[in-house]
């Protein structure tokens, strides 16, 4: 975080914001907030920011996003022109951004995702308006993966090359960026996701009862939940709430209630003795078996860990688990940065991240939070080492100070600022 960038004086923009990642509606689940926030604080911090949203229906319909007309809409305050495309921007650009829009005019074009990079550059080369391109895993994704290879590889690294700045989303992002294209680093600087920060929480973690994990995810593989599960199916004095909905539900519940995989050579004795414990058990307090369907007990009839499942909840609702949480974790992979960890940070949650993935490098592990592997052994790890953690509390006090780094004004501010020293 370049700190000393806060004292520049802004001048006024007009931007062109250009992006498929961006809510048109409030119940759109699956399409983060997190570019709008930075356009929403331009806004407010005096700015005029014009946004566009090119959708490559194609890319739609394998995200499972909602669809819209061509047109304008307002989300927010903020007005967005949505243009549906069947083809992957081979044709000219400019043929359906309607007259409202003075494309001269802008000072500068800023562009995130595959599909907005891909249209602004063909936008900027024509306008010949400056641009910024950001990185989000899903760029990573296509400048490393052969399957891009034929054209969106080649189109999205001919957009970096002619960006006058490149803004990646994470310091994990920028150097998997430098990696794949060394030539471009003197281009790049990390632009964070901010969060609002929360003060109604009690910071402690439960030292008499069980220790309460959260954890908040679209439950699809790469978050890892089923690693969580099998990490904590054999730790006491914990207990475990999963938010979230998704592909992976269904078989996350069946491993909750199973809690491991037995090999039937050398623990078939175990799994009988095992059935017979839970068949008793639910004999003894039906109770049990009509909470089945969102609690699991996790360990075969050994040590147990309570699994809740809230399913999907309302934004407020997961603050309001994350403030009486003790542990946030989400193990997941491949994270352009992971608003949720700066809001359980944010909340007094011990929050703990995966390793060289994400918001890692803002997260530093044993001083403002944890990190780990992506592994059940690993995770169990962690978990025990907080548990044990000599001065838990000021991990949390370290990382609420980290928070205040990171409130959606200043992250806001400083990638403004870099793109006006980019223009001047």
């Amino acid at each position: 975080m370049h700190r000393f960038l806060r004292y520049v004086i802004i001048i006024f923009m007009k931007i062109l914001f250009i992006t498929d990642l961006y809510p048109i509606s409030a119940d759109e689940s699956h399409t983060p907030r997190t570019l709008h926030n930075f356009v929403f604080q331009w806004i407010r911090q005096g700015q005029q920011v014009d946004v566009i949203r090119p959708n490559f229906i194609f890319n739609s319909i394998l995200r499972g996003k909602k669809s819209y007309f061509d047109g304008f809409y307002e989300y927010e305050g903020v007005k967005i022109f949505n243009l549906n495309y069947f083809t992957p921007f081979w044709f000219d650009v400019l043929k359906k951004i309607p007259k409202e829009f003075d494309l001269t005019s802008y000072d500068v074009i800023v562009a995130h995702m595959p599909s907005g990079i891909i249209f602004a550059n063909k936008l900027a080369k024509i306008i010949k308006t400056p641009l910024v391109c950001g990185v989000h895993i899903s760029d990573i994704e296509v400048l490393s993966n052969p399957i891009y290879k034929l054209y969106f590889k080649k189109q999205l690294e001919e957009a970096y090359r002619n960006a006058k700045k490149i803004a990646c989303r994470s310091f994990v992002l920028e150097k998997k960026f430098k990696k794949l294209m060394p030539e471009l680093a003197e281009k790049t600087f990390v632009a964070p996701s901010g969060v609002k920060f929360t003060k109604d929480f009690s910071p402690l973690i439960s030292r008499l009862s069980s220790i309460k994990v959260l954890t908040c995810a679209n439950l699809i593989k790469r978050k890892n939940i089923d690693k969580l599960i099998l990490a904590m199916r054999d730790l006491e004095g914990f207990e475990l709430t999963i938010i979230g909905d998704g592909k992976e539900l269904k078989n996350l519940k069946m491993l909750s209630r199973s809690g491991m995989r037995i090999s039937a050579r050398t623990m078939r004795s175990k799994l009988v003795l095992t059935m017979e414990t839970t068949l008793s058990r639910v004999a003894d307090n039906p109770r049990l078996l009509a909470r089945q369907h969102d609690v699991g007990q996790v360990g075969c009839g050994f040590n147990r860990t309570d699994i809740k499942f809230l399913g999907r909840l309302p934004h407020e609702k997961v603050l309001e688990q994350m403030q009486t949480a003790d542990i946030f974790i989400l193990p997941s992979i491949n994270e352009t940065f992971g608003m949720v960890y700066l809001e359980a940070m944010s909340s007094g949650c011990v929050t703990v991240c995966t390793k060289n993935d994400g918001i890692d490098g803002i997260i530093k592990d044993g001083e403002n939070g944890f990190v780990c592997e992506a592994t059940s052994e690993n995770i169990k790890e962690t978990l025990l080492k907080i548990k044990n953690f000599e001065n838990i509390e000021k991990i949390v006090e370290n990382s609420l100070e980290t928070v205040k780094e990171y409130s959606q004004e200043i992250c806001a501010k400083n990638y403004l600022e870099q793109i006006e020293f980019m223009l001047h």
